[in-house]
């Protein structure tokens, strides 16, 4: 005879609680270290600044305790850290840029409201969604929404070129980056269509120098992903979001199958557009000569972004300057796009690593959960969502110290920028769901549980192989 026997899980909110408030007392001190870096003085909107942070921290303690109560404790300290620590370079930035430039500058007030409004939105997320499952119902919607969010800087009464690319929407006077807002359409879209057709991509297809290729019928998906891509490429000039979309559909295919062929494919699709884009495209034609010669007195002048940020990371050295203490003023977007340039110089190479440390072990919780869940869908969902902000990163440091040609993206709650802060909120939102269901104790029928012989019973939590999750 079975019975039923439940395993108690800690839920480790305690712990949460702690690494939150460790986390807002190191963004606090950081942001207190730049008002006396610059002024002498502590910043004058020091008090409400430490109470909205504190009640936001709360606000998500409240949220995980009330409907994510075994979500892996280690997420949202991370995430507030990262904002917070953007907060303060982007309020360096800004008062570097009053006392030495005539240069305007983002505030931080406003990345503070951003920051408010995506807390909100997260907090929504953990209250709305209680089972992650119901995404799957949405797949095709998802499609579409993500496919129109993309298309909409196309449009010519509310599109708008900036630098190169047509990735922007303008209402007024607010804009706002829908491709973050699609990155998320099209990871729930990807996760919904892979795990329904996961077996027949899986079917080994002619075995081509010892890759196991698939066949011919399967190269449907692929080819529209891939064709999708291509268009915002062409037709927005954008190499960083098209990699982007096309990156994740590969890799959460790679998941879906556990093929490396799907890699090798992914890779040969794209490697002649990005070889096009680089020789007929002004626009990535120029990133390219900055990122092979960015220094040459013939490059310099157009390569600035990039010289200047290299002179921030040579000038920060090992310990940095001090928050504060440096002159992110003379690197062009420097609270933006170039933020990584702006943290190293001041917190020098230790910070750096510190902050990639950061986003190092975001990704690995998203893993850990993609890997504890035991439904299919909420695997590809964490793992796709995990490697997009793995891949902004990369991206971005990348671009910045020369190993690959700068593409636009930016670092995921550190940068100044609304859509991309609120974005990525939700993001965070989704993971902590999805590590909530990976860590949840199910319980499980055990043959003998009660005396009369067989197995011992046992606690079994919710996941994969029984391994019990930290």
């Amino acid at each position: 005879m079975a019975t039923i026997v439940s395993y108690t899980a800690r839920p480790r909110r305690l712990t949460q609680a702690a690494l939150l408030a460790f986390a807002v007392v190191i963004g606090l001190g950081a942001y207190a270290l730049v008002g006396l870096g610059r002024y002498e003085e502590l910043p004058a909107n020091m008090p409400q600044y430490a109470i909205g942070a504190v009640v936001l921290a709360g606000a998500l303690q409240i949220a995980v305790m009330w409907r994510a109560p075994y979500a892996d404790p280690v997420i949202l300290p991370v995430v507030v850290l990262l904002n917070l620590l953007g907060i303060a370079v982007i309020e360096s930035v800004h008062a570097a840029h009053e006392i030495y430039s005539v240069r305007s500058s983002g505030s931080a007030d406003r990345q503070m409201l951003w920051a408010a409004i995506g807390v909100m939105l997260c907090v929504g997320v953990l209250v709305l969604l209680r089972d992650h499952r119901h995404l799957r119902r949405y797949s095709w919607i998802s499609a579409v929404t993500g496919a129109v969010l993309l298309l909409l800087p196309l449009l010519p009464v509310i599109g708008s070129a900036r630098y190169g690319s047509q990735i922007w929407i303008s209402i007024g006077s607010y804009s706002f980056q829908p491709a973050e807002l699609a990155k998320i359409a099209f990871a729930i879209f990807f996760a919904g269509y892979l795990v329904s057709r996961r077996d027949t991509l899986a079917l080994a297809g002619p075995k081509v120098l010892g890759i196991h290729l698939p066949r011919w019928s399967d190269f449907g998906p692929i080819l529209v992903a891939w064709g999708f891509a291509m268009a915002v490429l062409v037709f927005q000039t954008d190499l960083g979001t098209s990699l982007m979309f096309f990156g994740l559909f590969v890799v959460m295919l790679y998941v879906a199958t556990d093929r490396l062929s799907w890699l090798v494919i992914g890779a040969v699709l794209f490697l002649p557009p990005a070889i096009f884009a680089a020789t007929q495209m002004g626009h990535v034609k120029t990133r390219i000569t900055c990122w092979l010669d960015p220094l040459s007195s013939a490059n310099f002048s157009t390569c600035e972004q990039i010289g200047q940020g290299l002179f921030g990371l040579a000038n920060g050295g090992i310990t940095g300057a001090g928050l504060g203490e440096g002159r992110p003023d003379v690197v062009p977007f420097a609270e933006s796009d170039f933020i990584f340039a702006s943290f190293a110089e001041e917190l020098g190479l230790v910070g750096a690593f510190a902050l990639l440390l950061l986003y190092l072990l975001l990704v690995q919780r998203a893993v850990r959960a993609a890997v504890g869940i035991s439904d299919g869908f909420g695997t590809l969902l964490a793992g796709g969502l995990g490697f997009v902000l793995a891949l902004q990163v990369f991206v971005v440091v990348g671009g910045l110290t020369r190993v690959i040609p700068l593409t636009g993206l930016t670092l995921p709650f550190l940068a100044a920028g609304g859509s991309s802060l609120v974005c990525n909120w939700i993001v965070a939102g989704i993971l902590v769901r999805l590590s909530d269901a990976a860590r949840r104790p199910a319980a499980r029928n055990v043959p003998g549980a009660n005396g009369s012989g067989g197995e011992t019973a046992r606690p079994v939590p919710h996941g994969t192989g029984g391994e019990v999750m930290a």
